[in-house]
């Protein structure tokens, strides 16, 4: 998969995870096969705010070994999406992502992600600007989902919201099957996914344009068959890799033809699951470390035999300590 001047041998991509993607779950996606990761979505004003120097460390510093990788931008004026971009460009992004999908409440109501669903004219501002600001060489990509709502004049509004984006120069979409209304309620709508890759490539003969399905990507079987069926250049995984970056792996298995992998033993959970604290620990610090790994901690006991125990003692891990006490008991691992 080609997305602008960004040249990608395998075609799942991790999205970007408000709240999760940070820096550590990014790379150990890397280490399990995604070709390319997104950083969780940042504000466009938290992008201009932030200090140089323990913030930005936090949040936008980039590694050599994390690239290709990408930073997605929410918003709703267009001169501050422009200036958090050529920041965003300027810490060593690859990717400007544009967030016209978030469904959260506080998030719409603010006029930012999925509202933008519904105003045509300032997402396209959006986009035109930005387009313009950053290089050529930055691919410039844009989070969709299939409307605002599920009504004919969202979806009226949708097709020119996408002739609009094209006629602009982005160079792909990442398109979730659900509206902004529906949230994650229902089922990801993989047939109007199929039907914009079509649309794509025989009526508005942009087969160059990568188009990225999502939505209800939580099991290497379905992400074969969505992939198959649907005709899309790539799938973006998201909530179906918290705790379970072993899905890039098997993923990439049933690509290649091959076997899926056996489950990850106990052993193997524990060991990455120590990698990841350790990672996080390194960025963010020993205090902070046992609870910002928590919430990754209840996805990957969703492995475990003993699931419901487990995700109990991960919610009580408060220090390093309990986290090194549980990896011990549960793992038979060393922190």
């Amino acid at each position: 998969m080609k997305i602008g001047s960004i040249q990608l041998d395998f075609p799942v991509v991790q999205a970007a995870l408000s709240g999760y993607s940070d820096a550590p779950m990014r790379r150990l996606a890397k280490k399990f096969g995604a070709s390319f990761t997104l950083c969780e979505v940042f504000l466009d004003q938290f992008v201009l705010n932030v200090s140089k120097r323990s913030k930005a460390k936090l949040y936008l510093a980039v590694q050599d070994s994390d690239h290709p990788c990408g930073a997605q931008l929410m918003g709703n004026e267009p001169e501050e999406f422009v200036a958090a971009a050529q920041r965003l460009i300027d810490f060593g992004f690859d990717l400007i992502d544009l967030n016209f999908a978030c469904p959260v409440k506080k998030v719409v109501g603010k006029c930012r992600g999925g509202y933008l669903m519904s105003n045509v004219e300032q997402s396209l501002k959006i986009a035109e600007k930005v387009r313009k600001a950053i290089p050529d060489e930055i691919p410039l990509t844009v989070k969709l989902r299939k409307g605002f709502d599920d009504s004919k004049e969202s979806r009226d509004l949708f097709f020119k919201l996408l002739d609009g984006l094209l006629d602009i120069g982005i160079n792909g979409i990442t398109l979730h099957g659900r509206s902004v209304r529906q949230r994650y309620e229902g089922s990801s709508d993989w047939n109007f996914i199929a039907y914009i890759k079509r649309y794509l490539v025989d009526i508005k003969k942009r087969p160059d344009l990568s188009l990225i399905g999502s939505g209800d990507l939580f099991s290497a079987d379905v992400c074969l068959q969505c992939y198959q069926e649907s005709g899309v250049d790539g799938l973006a995984l998201a909530r179906g890799i918290i705790g379970n970056p072993w899905l890039f792996r098997d993923v990439f298995a049933l690509f290649q033809g091959k076997p899926l992998p056996p489950r990850p033993s106990i052993q193997e959970q524990g060991e990455v699951i120590a990698d990841h604290y350790r990672q996080v620990e390194e960025l963010y610090g020993e205090r902070r470390s046992a609870t910002e790994m928590r919430k990754f901690g209840v996805k990957y006991a969703l492995l475990h035999p003993l699931n419901e125990e487990l995700r109990s003692a991960y919610v009580l891990c408060k220090n390093r300590k309990m986290w090194a006490d549980l990896m011990k008991q549960y793992y038979n691992v060393d922190l």
